[in-house]
């Protein structure tokens, strides 16, 4: 299996398979998280506009492993970052960090930053095993209590 990242464009086909990939890795966090995964309101359409306005990374064809970079001030975002269930602890994640790091330091950017639930204690002791440190805690709107963890990694 080639475990090169590869970028999909805004008209790429498999774009359709990309989101199949998403609700899968993303299903199991349904009755888990509240307030509800934003992954449901996520459409094709939603996805070639994310394409068009940062980049979509994915590894296999078709994706096994995915992720959105956002550069955002100093920080390079990633969003999404999910591998499919019957790939997992395979090296795909690293892999997928690995090359946010290449891509945040050709963006002279100092900072990897994602967010994960605060129900999702496995996602954090994953992203700790990457590299990643907690920096904050926050609530989503209407809620008296954090309901996501920000971690951050220095790129290297």
């Amino acid at each position: 299996m080639d475990l090169t990242p590869y970028q999909m464009g805004p008209d790429d086909p498999a774009l359709a398979d990309l989101l199949t990939l998403m609700r899968d890795c993303f299903a199991y966090m349904e009755g888990r998280i509240d307030p509800p995964s934003s992954l449901g309101k996520v459409t094709q359409t939603a996805l070639q506009k994310t394409a068009s306005e940062a980049e979509i990374w994915c590894i296999g064809t078709p994706p096994i492993a995915c992720m959105i970079l956002t550069p955002k001030r100093s920080s390079l975002y990633l969003g999404k970052v999910c591998v499919a269930p019957t790939h997992q602890r395979l090296g795909l994640a690293r892999h997928l960090i690995d090359h946010a790091n290449t891509r945040a330091r050709a963006m002279r950017l100092t900072t990897l930053k994602l967010e994960t639930r605060v129900e999702l204690t496995n996602n954090h002791a994953t992203f700790k095993a990457l590299g990643f440190r907690e920096h904050a805690r926050t609530a989503h709107p209407g809620y008296d209590h954090p309901t996501s963890i920000t971690m951050r990694k220095p790129v290297v």
